[in-house]
Formats: structure tokens, sequence, C-alpha cells
């Protein structure tokens, strides 16, 4: 690095912790050495042990920041009312020009969570939209991961660049800072702290047109990230769930306040005027032909049924269910959870 290159990378990271009137006024020049000349003395240094290490880390590969100066800032996230000045970013940085989508939702997600989840996010991702989540785990985890296989994915870390938060999601973490893109407003070595993760929520609602919340208690991060894109202006959809479920009132909640009701794909790819591409045949599930007209198959669903429920259901004996479900579960058509099985994906 050299002494413009540190300079300027002290000056981006004062103005992220600078008042919000300096920052606005900052943001209406040109290029960032105009600020030296109008504003220095408003902003307050960063210290010179925290630049360096920045500096250290944008040494790795993959890794290096984008400013409010620069022009591959994400548009939708200008917009904002208190975009971050600065963005360390480790990954595919032509992501930030992508349109996308954000999904949230509960870090103790259901199955039926998961499965609702991978089923949007991997239509999105094959749609062409980048997912943009948390890198939490449950919802975000589910979504990053499944547009990863099918397109393109962003986390927003609450967190220093560096610091991985939650650290079993060390795997997709490293798989994302590859395949995907992680960005955060926080500089290296900046551990989690709880007043954080609401800033992170702007910014994963304000790098996209719209946000869908998937499951959510009534007060939870996932509502806060909603909230923040509905005072931007921008798309918010709810999946619905069941109504004695207290990890749903936040869904529900914002289903009666007049979110959209998202219950595949097309009602996400609409605010995009784009419709789900249909599945390859790679991605497309068939169900094999000595199991399609399987009578224990079809009575199995998305809601739990028990071994018990399926003997009385077919007339079959315990053996035989047992014997059935074993290869419904080596195909991949079902799976075992608490209080039964079900489907799984989409049949």
């Amino acid at each position: 690095m050299t002494a413009v290159q540190y300079h300027e990378l002290a000056l981006l990271m004062s103005l992220n912790k600078a008042p919000i009137a300096v920052q606005r006024e900052c943001r209406e020049f040109a290029e960032l050495e105009a600020i030296e000349d109008r504003c220095l003395q408003s902003i307050k240094s960063v210290q010179r042990a925290y630049v360096l290490q920045a500096m250290h880390w944008l040494e790795n590969d993959n890794c290096g920041v984008v400013g409010w100066f620069d022009d591959e800032y994400p548009a939708l996230l200008r917009t904002i009312e208190r975009p971050p000045m600065v963005l360390f970013y480790k990954g595919r940085t032509e992501l930030l020009s992508q349109a996308s989508v954000a999904m949230v939702g509960s870090r103790k997600a259901s199955h039926y969570g998961i499965q609702v989840t991978d089923q949007l996010a991997r239509e999105c991702a094959q749609s062409g939209l980048a997912v943009v989540s948390g890198l939490a785990m449950g919802i975000d985890a589910a979504a990053h991961r499944a547009a990863l296989d099918y397109g393109a994915t962003i986390a927003v870390l609450g967190t220093g660049i560096d610091q991985i938060y939650p650290r079993r999601n060390r795997e997709l973490y490293e798989l994302m800072s590859h395949q995907g893109l992680i960005i955060s407003e926080f500089s290296p070595g900046t551990p989690a702290r709880m007043d954080h993760f609401p800033r992170r929520n702007r910014i994963i609602s304000g790098m996209s047109k719209g946000v869908v919340v998937i499951e959510a208690a009534r007060r939870s991060g996932s509502i806060s990230t909603a909230l923040s894109a509905l005072r931007e202006g921008r798309e918010v959809g709810a999946v619905p769930n069941s109504i004695f479920a207290k990890s749903q009132e936040g869904c529900h909640w914002l289903l009666k306040e007049g979110a959209h009701v998202i219950t595949c794909a097309n009602d996400i790819l609409s605010w995009f005027d784009i419709s789900a591409n249909e599945p390859s045949q790679q991605t497309q599930c068939t169900i094999p032909k000595h199991l399609a007209n399987n009578p224990l198959f079809a009575n199995v669903s998305n809601d739990p049924v028990s071994l018990d429920e399926l003997v009385e259901r077919t007339g079959l004996s315990v053996a035989e269910v047992s014997e059935q479900l074993l290869l419904l579960e080596l195909e991949g058509l079902i799976t075992a959870i608490p209080g039964g099985y079900i489907k799984v994906g989409r049949r």
C-alpha cells in the first residue's frame, strides 16, 4: 500500500464514524479529496493501529474496500437515509451491481422455514437475482446455501469483515468468500456487538429492491430489517405460517400491515418484472417410476405424519411401511423430523 492509499483508507474509516450531519455534508462532494479542505476539522481520526490492521487485511486475496466516491458503490444503497461511507469486502465485487432481494428470518428456523427458504432462494438465484442475507444461523444460512448452489448471494456482517460470527458458519463463510460476496461497514478486527446488528440490517435492506421475511417473532432483527425496507420505500413480503406459533407472529403482523403474501418465487420476481426460469433437467427432481404410484408416498405431505398414521392410512404392515419409508428417504423424497415424516422440496 502507498502512503496515498493509507491516507484515503484512514479518511474513509473516520467518515464512517462521523456524526450523521457531517456524513450528509460529505456525501455532497464529488470526490474524497474535497472533504479535506471543507470538513476535516469535523472528523475525528481513527487510531493508526486500526488503519494498519485494515491495510494488512487488504493484502489478502479477494479483499478490498469500496468507498462512497467509488463507481462500484451499490446504487440502491446510496439512496438510504444513512448509507455507510465505506464497505469492506471479500469475494466477487461484481455482485454489488446485480439486482438483489433480501431473505431474512429466525435463527431457530423450523424445518418448514428451511424448506421454504431453500425453494425461494434457489428459484430467485436461478432467475438471476443475488440473494442478500446476514450469515446468521437458520434462515440466513439456508438462503445463502441455496443461492450459492444455483446463482449468487451476498452476506452483510454485523462484525468486522474478518470475523466469522457465528463460528459454526465458518465453512459457509469460506465458500462465500470465493463463490459469493461478503461485505461489512465494520473494519477488520471489530467483534460482534448487539448494536452492530441493527446497523447491519439497514444495509441488508438497502442493498435490495425488496425484503422477504420467512419466519420471525414480532420483536426480532428480521422485523427490524423489514421496517428499514419500508422506511426506504422498498418492497416487503412475508411467508404465512401457523397462527399458533409465536415464531411466526412477526410475519403475520407484517401481512396485516400490508406486506406482500409470499407463497412462491414468482411473488418476489414480479417486483423485478421477471418470472421463474424453468428448472433444468439437472435440477428437476422426479419421482422414480417404482415410487410414482406409491400409496405411502401419497400420504406424506408438508405436515409431519407419524409411522402409526401411515400404517393406518395405507393398510400396510409396520414392516412394509418402514421399508418403503427407508426407500423414499434414500431417494431424497422424504425426511424424518420430530413428529414424523414430511416430503422434501416441492412435489
